[in-house]
């Protein structure tokens, strides 16, 4: 595991801030083109604020309320998108997900980012606290190739690699992924295709007690944090899947086990952590560096959840807001390697308990291993 960063800047003044994207033009994947502010390390800032995005005019926007009157939509046909400053919201038919760019957690802190142009491909080169390099490569529509990680005496580590998926033949020609098309700028109209990553997958058999499936922080000792982390999933993986696929298909992302972080709590409207919620990721923090320890290629996916009460857009990106939050905490305060954490937000989609009302069990953060979904080597666990 790559050393830990030093310690939090606890005296850094302000949010760590992220420029707004809207201007760049939007590629087939729904991320932002690259731009040269992209090659830029963004400063720590006090654990626990998180991204503060910025408004068109230079203004952080760092609650729901102030950044929702900065969306910008866009329709067509049954397809609406929504361009935050940060994030782009993808709604088609009854399906609406979230997309961000994950560079922006691997730039903290960083010490140098370098994009490059290799052939076809883009290539950002990220030079993380310990001098190792976190190598992410990405193809001409902006989806995920491959995401390694060289250490300072030339060890690789493979910790993503979506060619497992496409087989000897290459990529599949067309539309793959959240976004096709071409890349268009704000204001003109984007084909998309989320259907493209749905998989028409039944929920798994799950054969193990439900308190080691879902496994709630408030009730767990380290012993059971780091055996769910490292678990097996509950059934079989027939094949590799990508990053994608992962992301947005609940029935596979239910094959492996999870624990909910159901004592970390925000403020409404609010994806900041307090000094209190921080320290309450200890556990799941140790853990995490354990699993790492033991295997450097592991991969853990933070979701962020939330209740039904607002509405669905508001929900979906405080959600990821939250789960983006929770991984930079996890980096910046207990030195989980940043580029071994993937995050994603569901909003109100996979409520824990299904009611309308609020209730604090549904905002939630959770985490699980998803390397034996990426990697597709893994055999289900035996019936307890």
């Amino acid at each position: 595991m790559p050393p830990a960063p030093p310690p939090s800047a606890q005296g850094t003044p302000g949010p760590a801030v992220v420029p707004s994207t809207q201007g760049a033009p939007l590629t087939p994947a729904g991320l932002p083109a690259p731009t040269p502010q992209m090659a830029r390390p963004i400063p720590p800032a006090p654990p626990g604020a998180g991204f503060v995005p910025q408004s068109a005019q230079g203004q952080p926007l760092r609650r729901m309320d102030d950044l929702r009157g900065e969306r910008r939509e866009i329709r067509e046909g049954g397809t609406t998108i929504i361009r935050e400053p940060d994030r782009t919201i993808i709604r088609e038919g009854n399906r609406t997900i979230i997309r961000h760019n994950e560079m922006d957690r691997f730039r903290y802190g960083a010490q140098d980012v370098r994009m490059e142009r290799r052939g076809n491909e883009n290539v950002a080169v990220v030079v993380r606290p310990g001098g190792y390099r976190v190598v992410t490569v990405t193809d001409d529509n902006g989806y995920l190739v491959r995401r390694t990680r060289i250490m300072p005496d030339g060890r690789e580590y493979v910790l993503i690699d979506n060619r497992r998926h496409w087989g000897p033949g290459g990529p599949p020609p067309g539309p793959r992924g959240p976004g096709f098309g071409t890349g268009l700028a704000v204001g003109a109209a984007v084909g998309l295709g989320i259907g493209a990553v749905m998989l028409n997958l039944p929920p798994p058999e799950v054969r193990i007690p439900r308190e080691r499936y879902i496994v709630e922080t408030e009730r767990a000792d380290p012993a059971l944090l780091y055996d769910t982390l490292t678990a097996p999933p509950v059934m079989a993986i027939e094949r590799p899947y990508t990053l994608d696929e992962v992301r947005y298909n609940a029935p596979l992302r239910d094959r492996m086990p999870r624990v909910d972080l159901d004592t970390v709590t925000f403020e409404s409207g609010s994806w900041e952590l307090d000094p209190v919620q921080i320290q309450k990721l200890a556990g799941i923090a140790d853990g995490l560096n354990r699993a790492i320890q033991a295997n450097p290629q592991e991969v853990f996916l933070i979701e962020g959840h939330t209740d039904a009460v607002g509405n669905e857009v508001d929900n979906l990106s405080l959600s990821d807001r939250r789960a983006e939050a929770v991984a930079m905490v996890l980096t910046q305060q207990f030195g989980v390697p940043a580029e071994n954490l993937t995050t994603q937000g569901y909003g109100e989609q996979y409520m824990k308990v299904p009611t309308d009302g609020p209730l604090r069990e549904n905002r939630r953060v959770a985490v699980r291993r998803i390397t034996p979904l990426l990697t597709g080597q893994a055999q289900a666990q035996p019936p307890q």
